[in-house]
């Protein structure tokens, strides 16, 4: 489970190495909506620990004071500390976030 800015995109060929995969692509909620059997289809939190998933964070979410996720649903928000959610989650910080939504890679 790969955890970043709204704004940003995953670098999947940077991400595949940090993870250590033989191959990184971005998986269709169908694919993975089995795994998350109490959370509405996209709208799992970031809590891949508890569904025995491993959880990578990208670096520049250790700037922010808090973190805002769906909270299983699509009409539930949960916000928390940064601090408390790694302290919880103990995601491998990393960085594969690049751009923003909407840029254009040169």
């Amino acid at each position: 489970m790969a955890v970043l800015p709204a704004s940003s995109q995953v670098d999947l060929s940077r991400l595949k190495i940090v993870a250590g995969a033989t191959n990184a692509a971005i998986a269709s909620e169908q694919d993975f909506r089995e795994k998350f059997p109490d959370c509405q289809t996209g709208a799992m939190p970031p809590f891949g620990n508890l569904y025995d998933i491993p959880v990578f964070a990208d670096e520049s979410l250790t700037h922010d004071k808090e973190i805002a996720f769906n909270a299983g649903t699509h009409l539930e928000l949960i916000r928390m500390a940064w601090n408390d959610f790694q302290n919880l989650v103990k995601p491998r910080i990393e960085r594969f976030a690049t751009g923003t939504v909407g840029s254009v890679a040169a």
